[in-house]
């Protein structure tokens, strides 16, 4: 039933066999595992909206940002079945947060970074601005599994993201931290369209008690330091500070 469903969807996406097709279905499936299907619905996961191109359909753009809405749903749903499955005790409120703090748009950046994606997006660079730069890898990233889902369906999308998405968190980590801070300054600058970036700018220590310093820079202005025995221990705490100075706390 759900192939019936998804072939009209999905004959609207033909490939052709240039050499860039070539290296770019080597991409995705080595990060997949299997081999795609069919590959364009995976090129208009990585169509930026300032590379959007037009259509037959008039005043209609395509880009990844339908792929993206799909994608953040079918994530959403895995996440939430996830954590109700393996926190069985906790309560409604407990499951949103720790959801909320899995799906941010720094944490899912970092992932697409971690899986290589960034490397397979087609953008505008003259039309991307700094909003654009925080939040494109996490948007690529949720287009992404939405092709994936057109692509090989529920069952494969949901251990992909299991096995291959999930595996990067802590979630002890995330469910000691009460205040996401990182996520908050993420917010306030995407708000205030700010580019944001962390530096690790020294450790010290052997491996066994060792410190790292974290600075946080606004527009690649120095904002904050931040220190912990981790980096992103270092982060949070430089992120942190940077809050209290915004009042955002």
């Amino acid at each position: 039933m759900r192939k019936r469903i998804l072939l009209p969807i999905l004959s609207l996406f033909k490939s052709g066999s240039s050499e860039v097709e070539k290296n770019f279905k080597q991409a995705i499936e080595h990060i997949l595992g299997e081999r795609p299907a069919n590959l364009s619905v995976y090129q208009l996961a990585f169509r930026h909206t300032s590379a959007s191109r037009p259509t037959a359909i008039q005043g209609f753009r395509e880009s990844n940002e339908r792929l993206e809405y799909l994608g953040d749903a079918v994530l959403g749903m895995i996440v939430a079945e996830f954590l109700f499955t393996k926190y069985p005790y906790k309560d409604e409120g407990f499951l949103t947060e720790i959801r909320s703090r899995i799906v941010n748009r720094e944490s899912l950046g970092q992932i697409s970074r971690k899986l290589g994606l960034d490397a397979l997006i087609e953008y505008d660079g003259g039309r991307r601005g700094r909003s654009s730069r925080s939040s494109m890898f996490g948007d690529a990233l949720e287009a992404f599994i939405g092709a994936i889902y057109l692509d090989k369906g529920f069952r494969f999308t949901r251990k992909f993201v299991i096995k291959k998405l999930l595996t990067h968190y802590d979630l002890e980590d995330i469910i000691e931290n009460k205040t996401n801070f990182k996520s908050l300054i993420i917010e306030w600058a995407q708000r205030e369209n700010k580019e944001l970036r962390f530096e690790v700018l020294s450790e010290n220590g052997d491996r066994h008690h060792r410190e790292f310093i974290s600075q946080l820079f606004v527009d690649d202005e120095p904002f904050a330091i931040g220190n912990g025995f981790t980096k992103k221990k270092a982060e949070q705490s430089a992120a942190e500070k940077a809050c209290g100075e915004l009042s955002l706390k």
